[in-house]
């Protein structure tokens, strides 16, 4: 009996040792080892794309069909009494995410949620920019680069983050945001600054840059949080102590 002690006591530390290598996140909670990161495990679906590519599609095609610019639904005046709420709202709901974390269960944490808007706002606005300076509308008063609306497509991105860090947790706060920045898109609108089509399109621009933020950080964050828990989990040393009679072993963890 004594000297089947020391041999089952190496068989299971070999075995503590291989778990605790090549299980990754769930053998470091099971030893109860704390993660350095999270890992998130994002994953894209295709049919993500269809709404912004949607939006994206009719205004690009009212756009380019001579008087289907606004369809008709407004008539223009020479002069309008401006709302300038909407030259604040768009960089506003930007924030809009932040404001939602304060009053429900955001799913990822606010850094990731930063580095998510960040990321967006710059492809957003080099789609949207790039894009202005290609077509070269003319807006409903008269001036340039109508098409498509960057007000529009900053309010849409910060609803969107919104939508997607709660649509699970809260829906009531996840919506909330479209509500905002369709009031965006509606001065924009009014104040004769731009056609239907193109708050349509810059609603998909707004959309489509956050669905790519999405497909493009998680990856790139989740190899680093796993490459920093590898590091932490070998930092555990675990080894057989076997002397004479007696058997154990050695726990040794560095923080």
């Amino acid at each position: 009996m004594k000297f089947y002690i020391p041999l089952l006591l190496l068989l299971w530390t070999n075995i503590c040792l291989v778990t605790a290598q090549t299980g990754e996140n769930e053998a470091l909670r099971n030893d109860s080892i704390p993660l350095k990161m999270s890992v998130a495990n994002y994953r894209f679906q295709a049919k993500q794309l269809i709404l912004p590519a949607s939006l994206i599609a009719v205004g690009a095609a009212g756009s380019a069909i001579d008087g289907m610019g606004d369809f008709h639904l407004f008539s223009r005046r020479d002069s309008v009494k401006q709302i300038r709420i909407d030259d604040y709202a768009e960089w506003g709901m930007l924030g809009w995410v932040f404001v939602c974390d304060l009053m429900g269960k955001e799913k990822h944490n606010w850094v990731d949620q930063l580095f998510l808007v960040t990321l967006s706002e710059a492809l957003n606005a080099g789609m949207v920019q790039g894009l202005k300076h290609v077509v070269h509308a003319e807006r409903p008063d008269g001036k340039a680069h109508s098409f498509p609306s960057g007000h529009t497509a900053n309010a849409f991105l910060g609803a969107h983050i919104a939508y997607k860090e709660f649509k699970d947790s809260s829906p009531a706060l996840a919506y909330s945001g479209y509500l905002l920045a369709t009031c965006v898109a509606g001065s924009r609108i009014y104040n004769n600054r731009h056609w239907l089509t193109d708050v349509l399109a810059g609603a998909g621009f707004g959309i489509l840059s956050v669905e790519l933020s999405y497909l493009i950080y998680f990856p790139i964050r989740d190899a680093i949080a796993r490459h920093v828990n590898r590091k932490a989990a070998s930092r555990l040393t675990l080894a057989p102590l076997l002397n004479g009679k007696t058997g154990g072993f050695y726990l040794s963890y560095t923080f």
